[in-house]
């Protein structure tokens, strides 16, 4: 696994936008928040294009994204919001020179695909976490942006969330990998798609309806996914909806239904995903859950010490 180096004050944070488009004046609470953290930021006139949904054409978005990835003087990527797109691009772009030079790439939601392509094809460490569309002078400072920023300083990760009626207890320590459970779904049998054997698998999901839960864990469950992996990490499930003849359950228990053949440790409540509360994970580095009868701590420690 290729852990990128940590950042520290004076260095460069790369600012794209792989997929859908946003507005300058959109960025300037994040913008102001990198500088008063000590970080230089990079970012030409490209991150603005505008076509349809889309920040550019496909083709546009990724020699941009391609640039950053290769210029040895930024020392992260942060994707400014996700939407759709990612996975549009994926294939365009060459990260041989993110191996010679490693970075952090940072995002979630869209950003998944980024996430599973790095640790699948590149064997490289990614951060989890907030972007620029989530911030605004009301939200600063948060616990999204705080635990961002601490992962990317390498310091530990300690999270402790509420038990749940549906977890499936047990102490586990695995890389953990996954993201946004419909862009899982998406890159099913792609040379992106997310390797899950002897790993933590974490989902979170926004705005679906309930019985398109039940399909995407079943695609996961049937594609093998599932079978040898480590434990299952659930976040936020946010907004989901139903049809007029009810579905019959909740996203919680449809995903705890599909796993019940199962024997690893299974987890809700986890703090990130689609809700403001959107802490930061190291993708492809270890991280420890244990559980009591009242929470659960999860722990990711600094992997360069």
């Amino acid at each position: 696994m290729i852990i990128p180096p940590y950042l520290k004050a004076g260095d460069t944070i790369g600012i794209v936008a792989p997929a859908r488009r946003m507005d300058e004046q959109a960025l300037t609470p994040a913008f102001n928040m990198l500088r008063d953290e000590g970080f230089n930021i990079y970012y030409d006139e490209r991150l603005f294009a505008q076509e349809h949904w889309f920040a550019g054409s496909d083709e546009y978005r990724a020699a941009y994204i391609q640039s950053l990835l290769d210029n040895p003087d930024i020392q992260a990527i942060w994707c400014v919001r996700g939407g759709y797109g990612s996975v549009r691009i994926i294939d365009r772009l060459d990260f041989s020179g993110l191996c010679k030079h490693p970075k952090w790439l940072c995002g979630f939601s869209d950003i998944t695909v980024f996430h599973a392509h790095l640790h699948t094809c590149c064997d490289m460490a990614s951060l989890h976490c907030t972007m620029p569309v989530n911030i605004t002078d009301n939200t600063l400072p948060d616990m999204a942006v705080t635990t961002m920023l601490d992962a990317l300083r390498g310091k530990e990760l300690r999270y402790a969330f509420p038990t749940h009626p549906l977890n499936r207890p047990g102490d586990v320590t695995a890389p953990i990998v996954g993201g946004n459970l419909s862009m899982l779904y998406s890159l099913t049998g792609s040379r992106s798609d997310v390797q899950t054997e002897g790993k933590i698998l974490f989902i979170e999901d926004l705005d679906e309806y309930l019985y398109h839960i039940d399909r995407m864990m079943y695609n996961l469950k049937r594609s093998g996914r599932l079978d040898g992996i480590a434990g299952l990490l659930v976040g936020h499930l946010s907004d989901m909806h139903d049809n007029p003849v009810p579905f019959g359950h909740t996203a919680e228990e449809i995903v705890a239904d599909c796993c019940a053949e199962y024997d690893f440790p299974l987890f809700f409540n986890f703090p990130a995903g689609h809700l403001p509360d959107n802490r930061a994970i190291r993708m492809g580095c270890p991280i420890t859950i244990q559980a009591s009868e009242s929470e659960v701590v999860s722990i990711q420690t600094d992997m360069h010490s």
